[in-house]
């Protein structure tokens, strides 16, 4: 059994090796800034971070996983219609915890007004790194150089506007956890019985049905995924299940029961709302990233 800890060690560190190969070769982005809440985040974000309650909250996108250990509130600009200029109070990778969810930073702080002087630009002003994607903080093996997102700029996305989907991926299978019961930092697994791949779908901020509850078969059946087979035919597919839930962050995990390469996901507009609850998503698709096709 001894023997086991190193070589299981070794393939974990191949594996990584393989992701931050791949991010490497994607071009390196801000994918999205939401102004989820203004002055409206609830009291216990006073756990991460003292007197937050009633801040505003922002989730900012990277195209990559990101080292926690680079980020901090002074990394960001957060630029009102005026030009004010506004640092965040402070900055987590929180609630997106799992494993290959490390790339949603939720800023908190005051950012503007959204009636009077609205948040329009997030500038990366200070070195964030590109990390593992483990919350275990496996380290960039040697020969791998991390992306640096400083310099970077993207637009806000208004307070009004309802969520959208911002990347979609398929899941290495080393990276699934299967029939597990989501809880505050790791959503629900996918059903062992059935699954055949996992195609994650990030949104734009956290989602959950009007009431804010969270979704169940009724928001399954709005997603689509498209698969290429080998023949070049294409299939659209409904997911059989849905995972990633229950831990309040803005994944969902797609349980598909069918084999085929995932090039789209696809949700129906009307069904899901923000933290803010003030407007239902647009209809809204996004490519998948093909996770798998790790460079050698």
């Amino acid at each position: 059994m001894r023997r086991l800890i190193p070589i299981t060690f070794s393939i974990l560190l191949l594996f990584v090796a393989s992701v931050q190969a791949q991010e490497t070769d994607r071009p390196a982005e801000v994918l999205s800034a939401y102004f989820g809440l203004d002055d409206a985040l609830p009291r216990v974000v006073n756990r991460i971070c003292r007197r937050g309650a009633g801040l505003d909250g922002m989730p900012v996108i990277f195209s990559h996983h990101i080292d926690a250990n680079t980020l901090e509130p002074e990394d960001f600009a957060v630029i009102t219609a005026s030009g004010q200029v506004n640092t965040p109070r402070c900055v987590t990778l929180g609630p997106a915890v799992d494993v290959g969810e490390l790339r949603t930073a939720l800023l908190i702080g005051q950012f503007g007004n959204a009636q009077t002087d609205a948040p329009q630009t997030v500038e990366i002003v200070g070195d964030i790194l590109s990390g593992s994607g483990d919350p275990g903080s496996v380290a960039i093996p040697e020969g791998i150089t991390p992306v640096n997102f400083i310099g970077m700029t993207v637009q806000v996305t208004p307070l009004e506007a309802g969520p959208f989907l911002v990347s979609g991926e398929n899941v290495p299978e080393a990276d699934w956890v299967l029939d597990a019961r989501g809880q505050q930092g790791q959503g629900s697994g996918c059903p062992s019985e059935g699954t055949q791949q996992i195609v994650r779908a990030k949104w734009s901020g956290g989602v959950a049905k009007p009431d804010g509850s969270e979704v169940n078969d009724l928001e399954r059946e709005q997603y689509q995924v498209t698969l290429t087979q080998e023949d070049g035919t294409e299939t659209v597919v409904i997911p059989f299940a849905l995972g990633d839930l229950d831990d309040g962050d803005n994944n969902h995990l797609l349980c598909l029961d069918t084999l085929g390469t995932p090039t789209l996901i696809q949700f129906s507009a009307g069904y899901l709302v923000d933290p803010n609850r003030d407007t239902l998503n647009p209809d809204t698709s996004i490519a998948v990233i093909d996770m798998l096709d790790m460079n050698e």
